[in-house]
Parts: C-alpha cells; sequence; structure tokens
C-alpha cells in the first residue's frame, strides 16, 4: 500500500517537471515579439519615420545607378578619341563619344565639336558642360542630408511622446507597476532606435554618393587634360 502511494506521487512528481519545459516554451513563445509587432508599439511616429527610410533607399539606388552610369568608361576611350583626332576623323572621335554614354564621354564631346576654335574657348565650353553633369550627378543628394539631420528628430519626438504616455497612465492609476509604464517606454525606445537608424543610413549613403561623385570629377578633370593635351600637340 505504502510503496503503490510512493510510486504514484514519484510518477505525478515527474509528470509536473516533463510538463514545466513545455510551458515555459508556450509562454515564451507568447512574450516574443516580431519585427512587425514592434513597429506597431512604436506608435503613429513610425509612419513618418518609415516614409524617410523608403526615401533615402530610392534615392540611395537611383543616385547609385545614375552616378555609376556617369562614370563609367571604356578601358580604350581616350586612346580611340586619340587615334581619331590625330587622324583628322573628328565625327568617328564623337561617334566614340556618343558609343559611350557617360559624363567623361560628354565633356570630351563638347570638345570636340569645339575643336578649330581657340584653346581657351574650348576649355571653357567643356568646362561648361562638366559642371551640368556634375549637376545631374548632385541632384537630390540634399534629400539623404535632410532625412539624416530630421529622423533622428522624429525618434526624439517619439521619446517624447513616449514618456508623456508614461505619466498620463501613471496619472489615471494613481500608482507605479511596470505594467503601466511598459507601453509608453516600449513607444520611447523603438521611435529613438528606429529614428536614428534611419539618420545614420541617410548620413552613410550621402557620403559614399558623394565619394562616387568624387571619383567621377576626377575622371572628367583627367580625360580632360589629356584631351586638350592632344589638341595642343597632335604628334604626341
Amino acid at each position: 500500500m505504502l510503496l503503490s502511494l510512493i510510486l504514484q506521487i514519484t510518477e505525478g512528481a515527474a509528470s509536473t517537471t516533463a510538463a514545466l519545459p513545455t510551458a515555459a516554451s508556450e509562454a515564451s513563445k507568447q512574450d516574443s515579439l516580431s519585427l512587425l509587432d514592434l513597429i506597431i508599439k512604436g506608435g503613429y511616429i513610425m509612419i513618418p519615420i518609415g516614409v524617410l527610410s523608403i526615401i533615402s533607399i530610392y534615392v540611395l539606388i537611383e543616385k547609385f545607378v545614375a552616378i555609376r552610369k556617369a562614370g563609367r568608361l571604356s578601358r580604350d576611350f581616350m586612346s580611340n578619341i586619340k587615334e581619331n583626332i590625330k587622324k583628322g576623323n573628328l565625327e568617328g572621335a564623337s561617334a566614340v563619344c556618343k558609343n559611350n554614354p557617360s559624363s567623361v564621354a560628354a565633356v570630351i564631346d563638347k570638345g570636340i565639336a569645339r575643336i578649330g576654335k581657340p584653346i581657351k574657348e574650348i576649355e571653357s565650353a567643356m568646362e561648361g558642360i562638366g559642371k551640368l553633369e556634375v549637376a545631374k550627378m548632385e541632384k537630390n543628394m540634399s534629400v539623404l542630408g535632410i532625412i539624416a539631420g530630421i529622423a533622428p528628430m522624429f525618434g526624439f519626438i517619439g521619446t517624447i511622446s513616449g514618456v508623456i504616455k508614461i505619466f498620463y497612465n501613471i496619472s489615471l492609476a494613481d500608482n507605479i507597476s511596470i505594467g503601466l509604464i511598459s507601453g509608453g517606454l516600449y513607444e520611447k525606445m523603438i521611435t529613438s532606435a528606429a529614428g536614428l537608424v534611419v539618420g545614420v543610413f541617410s548620413f552613410v549613403s550621402y557620403h559614399y554618393l558623394n565619394i562616387m561623385i568624387d571619383r567621377t570629377i576626377y575622371k572628367i578633370e583627367a580625360s580632360s587634360i589629356e584631351f586638350i593635351d592632344v589638341l595642343q600637340d597632335p604628334k604626341a
């Protein structure tokens, strides 16, 4: 009799112990939060932050493609230009430029169209078209700079909103508990983190694209100098 009672107690304890991990795992599944849950808990301020993130990604992709295209140049581009100019084949040299749709080719093509005029005039014409090409590359770049500045500000607004929410809940309940302040803390921390992430992304994108533009400007200047040298000394 005593032995059977001991066995029943042992079996009950074992079944209870086995059930504890299952209950704990189910509780952890219920307590876990997805990315969407976090965004929703961030409140309405996450809407403008989300819009800013979409705009920054779009501008980055659009400018990256445009700047890369502007700086793309075949290795034998200038050698073909030199060869055609030495032969007096200006149409062939212009055709080489048109077959290379880039900012460098546009500047050189403008110089080819001015061949026969004073060097100063050719340089002036090439400098003018070069400034236009740089302006095209820099178009909408300021958008990333603005987003890098205002996205963290929206996060700060969310922080202030979360703090106000915490104190409002405390004033209604007239006591302090984790349940009362958790909603405001979620909003405070999530919006701050989201604003900083979008701001840092835009900041890095802005400077990365500027580096790409600087490299393209260097190619334009180097090719322009090489082109002017060919005009001044065709036998070189």
